[in-house]
């Protein structure tokens, strides 16, 4: 036996917090090899982890687990979920919303219960991996949910419409039910040319089944907006409205949002010149 706890290294490389993550499970004298990269000790692997992170979530799904005298192989599926553009990331370039998956294969060598050697080869993006539901209770499936919230609060059609189902319902307090995906994304493709609404999430509980959020839904008028739904707009003013948003999950993407306003409407008028 090797004396190291790989479920547990999972669920904390999960959390997000590298610092934390390479201080408990690796030697100060570690050492990382990828297909094209070396670091020695603690302070690189961080350094690498923090860049590679940087606007991007990456969940480990281990596929097989394999131990032996002080080694332990992995074949894991690496999803990336990304909350900001990052056009220099190793394995695709990433807009907020979007998901891919690579395929690694990793051999640890354990020294006292500490990772003391990392060795890492991958796959092409995408290729020959499996794939996790979009939302759920995971925290991949989490950091998902953050990235839609990312994408639509970018305006992004495109990407945050891969997160709904083809029938999907929207029932907003000030508009008519509207009914599918492409509905939806015409709306506020439409509503986004005069005020663009962007997404503060205040808390957020999550199961395979559904999503309830505390949200900040703040929306800026780029142009005049006499006819918005939630009060008249002139350029530069907006709104900001605490809204409670039920959504309900089917194999991992929405297929029911149902929005209640939270309090009454805060109005802020266009910044002075």
């Amino acid at each position: 036996m090797i004396g190291f706890d790989y479920d547990a290294y999972i669920r904390d490389f999960n959390t997000g917090e590298d610092a934390e993550l390479v201080e408990r499970w690796f030697d100060p004298d570690v050492v990382f090899i990828g297909t094209t990269r070396k670091y020695e000790g603690r302070d690189a692997l961080l350094g690498f982890l923090r860049w590679a992170h940087d606007g991007v979530r990456e969940i480990i799904r281990p596929i097989t687990v394999l131990e032996k005298d002080d080694r332990l192989f992995a074949e894991v599926d690496m999803d990336f979920v990304a909350t900001k553009p990052r056009d220099d990331f190793p394995f695709a370039k990433l807009r907020p919303g979007d998901l891919v998956t690579v395929k690694f294969f990793v051999l640890y060598r354990i020294r006292n219960g500490r990772v003391v050697e990392l060795k890492s080869m991958t796959w092409p993006t995408d290729y020959e991996v499996t794939k996790a539901p979009r939302l759920g209770g995971h925290p991949g499936q989490r950091a998902s949910f953050l990235a839609y919230t990312t994408a639509f609060s970018a305006g992004d059609g495109d990407r945050f419409g891969q997160y709904y189902t083809d029938d999907v319902v929207l029932e907003l307090p000030s508009t008519p039910r509207m009914e599918g995906r492409q509905a939806i994304v015409d709306f506020y493709k439409t509503m986004f040319l005069r005020v663009r609404e962007g997404l503060t999430v205040n808390h957020l509980v999550m199961d395979d089944q559904g999503i309830a959020a505390d949200v900040i839904s703040t929306f800026v008028a780029h142009e005049d907006a006499p006819d918005f739904q939630v009060r008249p707009l002139k350029k530069g003013e907006s709104i900001a409205v605490r809204v409670f948003v039920y959504y309900r999950l089917r194999e991992g993407r929405i297929y029911h949002i149902r929005v209640a306003r939270a309090g009454e409407p805060e109005f802020r008028p266009a910044p002075s010149v």
